[in-house]
């Protein structure tokens, strides 16, 4: 089970702060990036939990937005999540041949993680960044115009990473 540090709990208190009485289930997203950061990369039914408590909210509400948004993940995911824009300007450049490449070259299918725990393919809605059709978001960063080749220099580049 998480829980936050003196320091990340003043930090949340004054989140909540901004937020008139008896609203402060408005924090909920900004909390769970907080929580998902904390327990490795996803949502537990414990963190969720735990966000309810501090924001003296039912667990319901927690969970029905954690798993409304794909952002937050309600299952371990690899120390780099892939994921692949899919929806229709992405699609029409080739996002699904980029999926499936992916899939083949990591032995894995979608939402799931390598063996090695490096890597987890989740294929993502709209991103936002049609202009560079296809791509995905790793981490905070795009990958962008995705080919085959982009995809090995990305993973060979990632793998190198966990060697050090």
């Amino acid at each position: 089970m998480i829980k936050f540090s003196e320091e990340k709990l003043k930090d949340i208190k004054e989140l909540i702060s901004h937020y008139p009485e008896g609203k402060q289930k408005s924090a909920l997203i900004p909390l769970l990036h907080l929580a998902q950061d904390e327990n490795g990369g996803w949502l537990d039914a414990s963190a969720m939990d735990y966000v309810a408590e501090l924001l003296q909210i039912l667990p319901i509400e927690v969970y029905e937005v954690a798993t409304f948004y794909s952002m937050f993940n309600t299952k371990p995911v690899g120390k780099h999540l892939l994921e692949v824009c899919r929806t229709g300007p992405c699609m029409l450049n080739g996002s699904d041949q980029i999926i499936d490449y992916i899939k083949e070259k990591l032995g894995i299918s979608e939402g799931e993680t390598t063996t090695d725990g490096l890597f987890t393919l989740k294929p993502a809605e709209c991103l936002g960044a049609c202009g560079y059709a296809p791509m995905m978001q790793l981490g905070k960063t795009y990958r962008e115009h995705l080919t085959k080749e982009k995809v090995d220099k990305l993973i060979d580049e990632l793998r190198g990473q966990a060697k050090n």
